[in-house]
């Protein structure tokens, strides 16, 4: 199946660049040159993942993440000319995938979504291979008030949506399915990412930072997630609840 992937850039060399890059890998291409037009491609088309430049006219990059996260959890891929770190960790917390700085290889950016599209999609395709009795899969996982459901990709606090991206789905899955497991960042970037750890471990701050926002009472005082000094993280064991 052919995947759409939509280029949000006020650049049009830029566009141009990509687009023959992406279009040589068999990927439909949607071109904006700003914010309004990449919110109208979202709306209107599929869209099955997003390369968005955080400095564009109408509405920036930084605004049309925070649009497109109430509604939606294609994967997202913020590049921008602003190097810095408050740039990258702000794209991050705000529900973006991935950071790309401008100047970049277009031959990295290529990867970087092929990567992510593999990761977010491949999953779900068939195989074309069929066996004769394939053992159940695990349905949901259930640890104090959480509870996460396989099938649909889904989790419920006290019975409410919690809205996830797949990053941190993947995340919540590798915690919930190894409850008291300690994970470094190493670990738990391969896990989520699929791919070698080649980030600096910001990324997986920034994802556990934005988790805990959204399943504990207070991110401040992690139920969950908890923060091991120097080895990294791990998740609450189920007889802690009862």
């Amino acid at each position: 199946m052919s995947r759409t992937v939509l280029l949000a850039d006020d650049d049009p060399d830029i566009l141009e660049l990509l687009r023959l890059f992406l279009e040589r890998e068999n990927l439909k291409v949607l071109e904006a040159l700003n914010g309004i037009e990449a919110w109208s491609f979202i709306q209107e088309q599929r869209v099955d993942l997003a390369v968005i430049d955080i400095m564009m006219p109408e509405l920036d990059g930084i605004q049309l993440l925070k649009l497109l996260r109430t509604d939606y959890k294609i994967p997202v891929i913020i590049i921008s000319a602003k190097n810095e770190d408050s740039d990258k960790i702000l794209g991050l917390q705000l529900g973006a995938d991935d950071f790309i700085a401008k100047p970049f290889n277009p031959l990295e950016v290529m990867a970087r979504i092929q990567a992510m599209l593999r990761r977010t999609y491949e999953f779900n395709e068939p195989t074309g291979q069929e066996d004769p009795e394939p053992p159940a899969p695990q349905e949901r996982t259930v640890i104090g008030q959480l509870e996460l459901d396989h099938l649909d990709c889904v989790l419920y606090k006290e019975g409410q949506d919690i809205p996830l991206t797949a990053i941190e789905y993947k995340l919540l899955t590798t915690f919930m399915d190894s409850p008291g497991r300690v994970w470094t960042k190493k670990q738990l970037f391969e896990q989520a990412w699929s791919d070698p750890y080649y980030e600096d471990a910001n990324t997986i701050m920034v994802h556990i930072s934005r988790l805990r926002e959204k399943i504990e009472d207070n991110a401040r005082q992690p139920v969950y997630i908890r923060t091991i000094r120097g080895l990294g993280y791990k998740f609450a064991r189920k007889d802690e609840f009862r």
